[in-house]
């Protein structure tokens, strides 16, 4: 429990540091509880993005695209706050091997919004959800030990 209060920075001691305790006790969910919300939270996500897909090709569905697609990627992406917390979540965002897929990735989430809304080009807000799609998945290969430099060897194998 030191490691959770000097994570959060709390330095009080006597009764003020028992009731922190129990309030930190009490308010955390079990492991079960956070794969579920895990899964749900992703697959809303998932269907949030495949449902703006679908509007994509509707006439006059460029809005409903471009919110339901950026929000389905933000809700997938937040499902991990419920298997390591957003604090840490955040901070390995902003890891040096994250950094260019996550500003990449946020600076295409709001270009597809900019383009759907205040351009209204529907050209450029399926180019910015491309981009969108390949940041926000080279972000996740992050994750999975020695997957990045697996697609960088089938990509250069392609090539030559």
């Amino acid at each position: 429990m030191d490691r959770v209060r000097n994570a959060l920075g709390v330095r009080q001691s006597g009764d003020d540091t028992e009731n922190i305790t129990e309030a930190l006790d009490t308010s955390s969910l079990s492991w079960e509880t956070r794969i579920k919300g895990f899964v749900v939270c992703f697959v809303l996500g998932v269907l949030c993005s495949i449902l703006g897909t679908v509007f994509l090709w509707l006439p006059k569905g460029l809005f409903l695209f471009a919110a339901l697609y950026t929000i389905g990627n933000v809700t997938s992406l937040c499902s991990t706050f419920f298997l390591v917390g957003p604090v840490k979540q955040f901070q390995k965002m902003f890891e040096p091997t994250r950094l260019i897929a996550t500003i990449v990735m946020l600076i295409c989430l709001g270009c597809t919004l900019c383009a759907a809304f205040w351009w209204k080009t529907k050209g450029l807000a399926l180019l910015f959800c491309i981009l969108q799609f390949l940041a926000m998945t080279w972000y996740s290969l992050s994750f999975i030990p020695y997957a990045r430099n697996a697609v960088k060897k089938l990509f250069s194998t392609c090539i030559e």
